[in-house]
């Protein structure tokens, strides 16, 4: 089904989904022979997949690598390629940011560098926020671009991650990443990827030179790599697709501003996912979607830390009977995309899924991992469908034609 089908479709009910949303999840075999979801300890999922559907979802297409961004676009039913936006935006949106219509929104990886001006660390020893805060502060203060109508602003997003925002001139979301995604190789200019971006290429390389001077003498973060160039638009909301108010409960910003641009409500006062679990139990009667994310399966898994991944996915584990205790009429465990920690980041391989309700017709999987889900009766399929699969359990799809 395409999204036009199923917002066609899509009727008031009285049942709630959950997505369980562990990002990174999916892994490839160490050298152990096991993926991080295999060599976990899950009783609580395993039993789960024995009463569920279970499959492999594409977040974009076969052997496509995707960004956290489009991967999770397609989790909750927007074409991913359609909807590709930059991570600037999303970043935007998780802080709060005032927006405005044409402003060019900039992701900032805080880096550090070799004295050969190489990159040492991508996110320049994951610095604390509030010393990212101090920097934003600075470079606000300080950058300034002549001869021209464009003003600079920076924000801190968390760690080393952070937000810029140009606002007035010829702007333009047509230019080259800076970062290369790898160290030891130099940060790349922000070329041109259009003749109509030519004068915006030429105003971000003047902030760079601008923030490479100011950063000179800092012990860490030596550069900002900028990526996810995004005008500001809107989306089509939650609401007006599928007929459900929804709530995202996550505590990166990024997910949070992912969630607000398709128009679900955004859970407060939420640091981890213990808090994320009461956010849950005290909202689980106020909404008829939610999205629970879990970053720390991605984080470990981009570190190379196998152990750390596994450990993760043993704490959603434990969670997961307090989740059933709300009885959600669809609980869907799944992840955007793979994050093996042999690879050290995101990578093309599908992501193991499970979707339990009471009206779905159970499979012969007794386990959650990688290769058990291969035989599952959901099969693989691409990611964007899922959301169908979700709202036709749950009750809230009526019948396609006479």
């Amino acid at each position: 089904m395409g999204k036009d089908i199923v917002s066609g479709l899509a009727t008031v009910a009285k049942s709630r989904i959950v997505f369980l949303i562990m990002d990174g999840l999916g892994g490839i075999p160490n050298e152990a022979g096991k993926t991080e979801l295999e060599a976990a300890q899950t009783p609580n999922l395993d039993a789960l997949a024995l009463r569920s559907i279970c499959g492999l979802l594409d977040p974009i297409g076969a052997g496509i690598t995707p960004g956290s961004g489009p991967a999770h676009f397609a989790l909750f039913g927007y074409d991913p390629q359609e909807n590709n936006v930059g991570r600037g935006l999303l970043e935007g949106a998780g802080i709060g940011f005032p927006m405005r219509e044409g402003d060019l929104l900039v992701r900032v990886n805080f880096a550090s560098l070799f004295p050969d001006g190489t990159i040492s660390d991508r996110r320049a020893g994951r610095i604390e926020t509030s010393a990212s805060a101090s920097i934003c502060e600075m470079l606000q203060r300080s950058i300034k671009i002549p001869h021209t109508a464009v003003e600079v602003f920076f924000a801190p997003v968390r760690e080393h991650r952070a937000l810029m925002v140009l606002r007035g001139g010829n702007l333009s979301e047509e230019l080259a990443e800076t970062d290369p995604q790898k160290t030891g190789l130099a940060p790349l200019p922000p070329s041109p990827l259009t003749t109509d971006a030519e004068s915006c290429a030429l105003v971000m390389e003047e902030i760079i030179a601008q923030a490479r001077k100011l950063l000179s003498h800092e012990q860490k973060v030596h550069i900002p790599l900028l990526r996810g160039y995004a005008k500001y638009r809107r989306y089509p909301s939650m609401q007006e697709r599928y007929k459900m108010r929804s709530l995202a409960i996550a505590y990166y910003p990024m997910y949070r501003g992912i969630a607000q641009l398709i128009g679900m409500d955004v859970a407060t006062n939420v640091a981890n996912m213990d808090e994320g679990m009461k956010a849950l139990v005290a909202n689980f009667n106020d909404y008829d979607f939610f999205f629970f994310h879990i970053k720390e399966t991605d984080s470990r898994g981009e570190d190379g830390n196998f152990a750390a991944k596994v450990e993760t996915i043993e704490r959603v584990d434990r969670l997961l009977p307090q989740i059933l205790d709300l009885q959600p009429d669809v609980l869907v465990v799944t992840g955007d995309h793979s994050t093996p920690a042999v690879l050290g980041g995101h990578s093309w391989h599908p992501v193991p899924a499970l979707l339990y309700a009471k009206n779905c017709r159970p499979d012969m999987v007794a386990s959650f991992g990688e290769r058990a889900c291969l035989g599952g009766s959901m099969g693989q399929i691409p990611m964007k469908k899922l959301m169908a699969l979700a709202l036709a359990n749950a009750g809230r799809l009526l019948k396609f034609g006479a």
